[in-house]
């Protein structure tokens, strides 16, 4: 099953008096339970490509539509909504709120989606107990590493089972044994339960996991291998 649909897609930036293209023209399709790595240079697209896939930015022209849903066609209000049930997103920089436990930062997607309080929680504590967190949900995220922090962020991503998770560089801000944790983890809720998965990334360990690697340079796709 396709998940997501990139057709044709230009964006282009308006720096001062210059016009900058980041993508040019780019054909992506992603199916049901891949593990798939946008790999390039700084400035090659593949965090401009992943926001639009994710209806964070909207294209200059072409389209992308998610489970056969074109983004441009949808409303503000339901695009949030496609984005809430639908979408989960890792980032750099975690992104957790510092006031909340980590079982409250990972209940936060279910809160919206207007989960009963007791399902919530039963399914927030269980999904941290798959990131291996069980026993640390009553922290917050400043008595948590930065591997443990990102295992929060990746809870909070997959809670409200969405089709499809977009992750921008996860493993930047880890050391080396630590990336190498979450990238297992990440393959292994890959293979297990099927969570689709896309990332952004220079990390050559999240490119040897990976089952397909798409390698941009200057706003196109150079190569799509499948392994």
């Amino acid at each position: 099953m396709t998940i997501v649909s990139v057709q044709g897609v230009m964006r282009d930036y308006t720096q001062g008096e210059h016009t900058v293209r980041a993508l040019r023209g780019v054909d992506l399709t992603v199916e049901s339970g891949e593990f798939m790595a946008l790999m390039g240079p700084s400035g090659s697209g593949k965090t401009t490509l992943l926001n639009l896939i994710g209806g964070l930015d909207v294209p200059t022209s072409g389209t992308i539509s998610v489970e056969d849903t074109e983004l441009s066609a949808l409303s503000p209000g339901v695009l949030s909504d496609l984005r809430r049930d639908r979408i989960g997103f890792v980032f750099q920089a975690y992104n957790l709120v510092p006031v909340l436990t980590a079982v409250e930062n990972t209940e936060m997607v279910l809160l919206l989606q207007g989960a009963d309080p007791d399902e919530r929680r039963a399914r927030a504590l269980e999904t941290l107990a798959s990131v291996g967190l069980e026993g640390l949900e009553n922290r917050r995220p400043n008595e948590l590493s930065g591997g443990q922090q990102q295992r929060v962020a990746v809870a909070r991503a997959i809670a409200g089972r969405p089709a499809l998770v977009l992750a921008d560089e996860p493993t930047a801000n880890l050391d080396s044994q630590t990336s190498a944790e979450l990238i297992e983890l990440m393959s292994r809720l890959n293979a297990e339960q099927g969570v689709t998965f896309v990332f952004a990334t220079h990390d050559p360990r999240v490119m040897e996991a990976a089952k397909r690697v798409v390698w941009m340079e200057d706003g196109q796709i150079k190569e799509d291998k499948t392994k």
